[in-house]
């Protein structure tokens, strides 16, 4: 259920763009932001970092784009995202701490050889995510870019978890 309350604006931008255009889906995905923090907030259920970070950017690029009428700033939204976590990611790593090890130490125990390949991998990852966004942003239509932002990177999310479990599934109880 959180999966789908998480997916709630990326869902009603696509379906809005497809009813009208890049503009009213902004506006709309700018509301739902909102409303999901208010929700929140309301149910004096806590905010995940993520979602603030998400809102701030819907916010700050989303008004960029209606107040200027000009969709490269919402386009850019998805790449500054996942640059934004490949960064988070790197300087944690620099100041030498796994961010990825804190998420996920109390499902899986394993070597800090493997955390750090793993942290990396996913900054990699994301890095690779915001280059294809401005790949399909802008060389193909809006209509075919809201369709990669929803199913396209969800399919390569799911195909690289899916990989990366693989990789660790020979690793998962190895001493640490």
């Amino acid at each position: 259920m959180k999966f789908l309350f998480d997916l709630l604006p990326v869902g009603l931008f696509f379906v809005a763009i497809f009813l009208w255009d890049i503009f009213v889906a902004t506006a709309v995905a700018i509301a739902a932001s909102i409303a999901q923090v208010a929700w929140l907030k309301l149910k004096r259920r806590k905010v995940e970092p993520m979602l603030w970070a998400s809102l701030a950017i819907i916010l700050i690029f989303g008004g960029l784009t209606l107040y200027l009428r000009d969709k490269t700033f919402i386009l850019w939204k998805p790449t500054v995202l996942y640059w934004m976590f490949a960064v988070v990611l790197s300087a944690a790593a620099f100041m030498r701490r796994n961010l990825i090890r804190s998420l996920l130490s109390e499902q899986m125990q394993l070597p800090d050889a493997i955390w750090a390949r793993l942290n990396w991998s996913w900054v990699g990852f994301f890095a690779f995510m915001g280059c294809v966004n401005l790949y399909v942003a802008f060389n193909y239509s809006e209509k075919v870019w809201a369709s990669f932002k929803l199913f396209g990177g969800m399919g390569l999310m799911f195909l690289f978890v899916v990989a990366q479990s693989l990789l660790l599934a020979k690793h998962v109880g190895e001493k640490p």
